[in-house]
């Protein structure tokens, strides 16, 4: 089948939930994807985050193979010798108390919420259906209604309502907003480290330090969510570390599957987590053998391949190339670690054009809210391949800079 009969069957039998770029994929190893007609590309968006170990990484595919072959999913309902080595091993890399595996980001996070509001009424005694969690303009958290419903995004919420009560919007960044906005019914402040999906949005230095005062001044939850930059995307092995020890809550996602297997988790303190009783929340996938295999052999790569000196190193490299590249089309270069995104001038192109001249130098990447392109390749990447991304990217900035 053609390349294009591929992209036709599946819009005809799929929901246009997404927009892609115009490119079937057949095959992945590394850094490298190759599509149906054996065209090689460098992947430098990773899943969002997701594939930081790379494509088909041998050492996550071992681990997948070898705990399909010896117990699959038995379910919550029975114990299992390697849930408590992943649950033991998340809490002692992250600092935190406790973790409850799920499977997606959203999980992660509604897990979080009914956490926070559970707690506030148990620990904190805010009456009954009161508790309120604050959140932050242009979040995202994941797709769920009741996720979608405290988004300031129009087209995520456009159709979906009515949506539950409970959440506070502030502006990002903003810690005087949020001292503003807290009152005796607040039971959380839910929080991006970074904003991926808004566009890379990196908050003024401090932020995090004093929201995290503000909070526990205020016997308040801080929870931060660290799906798309956890694991060693920004250059430390959590994003909180460039700030401070550790939040209250903390989701986890994408990276923690080995880009192979949904694996989330929320983690929290033990007076958070303890509000929690057989019943009262649950997930038939969450935990299973295999999703805990792959969990415990994605934190190992991460230490033992150095991931979060890796992206910080290449990081610093990237961001200095792009900015120094001074094209009319180039805003503004942000962000952390291997997590960058470079606004593109709306006046001169869309960033949507720029993802499509660069695919077809054989560089993949995707934009994000209409003028930000997001560089967010695999850890495991190398010098070299960053050095000949960025020489696609002038290239096509230099084109696209002599169009009318």
């Amino acid at each position: 089948m053609t390349v294009q009969g591929i992209i036709d069957r599946e819009n005809r039998f799929m929901a246009r939930n997404y927009h892609p770029l115009p490119v079937v994929l057949a095959r992945g190893e590394g850094v490298w994807v190759w599509d149906t007609d054996g065209n090689k590309y460098l992947d430098f968006l990773s899943a969002y985050s997701a594939v930081s170990a790379g494509h088909s990484n041998p050492r996550i595919l071992n681990a997948m193979m070898k705990q399909a072959q010896t117990l699959d999913v038995p379910s919550r309902a029975f114990h299992t010798e390697i849930l408590g080595q992943f649950v033991e091993q998340l809490c002692v890399v992250t600092g935190m108390d406790k973790a409850l595996p799920m499977n997606t980001g959203a999980e992660a996070v509604e897990t979080a919420i009914k956490a926070a509001r559970r707690w506030g009424y148990r620990v904190k005694g805010i009456a009954k259906d009161k508790a309120q969690i604050i959140v932050a303009e242009h979040n995202f958290h994941g797709r769920t209604t009741t996720i979608v419903g405290f988004s300031s995004e129009p087209l995520y919420r456009d159709g979906f309502g009515p949506f539950p009560d409970g959440f506070d919007i502030i502006p990002y960044g903003d810690a005087d907003a949020l001292e503003a906005a807290i009152t005796p019914d607040t039971c959380a402040f839910l929080v991006e480290p970074i904003q991926g999906e808004a566009g890379i949005i990196v908050p003024p230095g401090g932020f995090l330090k004093r929201a995290q005062e503000i909070c526990k001044k205020n016997d308040v939850l801080f929870i931060l969510d660290e799906i798309q930059t956890g694991m060693a995307r920004t250059g430390k092995d959590f994003c909180y570390q460039h700030e401070i020890d550790k939040p209250d809550g903390l989701t986890l996602g994408k990276a923690l599957g080995g880009g192979v297997y949904p694996v989330s988790a929320f983690l929290a303190r033990k007076d958070v987590m303890d509000v929690f009783e057989p019943g009262s929340h649950g997930s038939t996938f969450g935990g299973n053998p295999i999703a805990a295999s792959i969990g415990l052999e994605a934190l190992a790569i991460m230490k033992d391949e150095k991931l979060s000196e890796r992206s910080h190193e290449l990081g610093e490299i990237l961001k200095s190339k792009l900015n120094a590249l001074q094209s009319p089309l180039i805003k503004e270069v942000r962000g952390k670690g291997l997590l960058i995104g470079m606004e593109i001038d709306p006046a001169h192109a869309r960033a949507r054009t720029v993802c499509e001249k660069l695919k077809e130098r054989g560089l993949l990447c995707k934009e994000t809210h209409e003028t930000t392109v997001r560089f967010a390749p695999p850890l495991i990447i190398t010098r070299d391949e960053i050095d000949w991304a960025v020489e696609q990217v002038a290239e096509t900035l230099t084109e696209l800079s002599r169009q009318p």
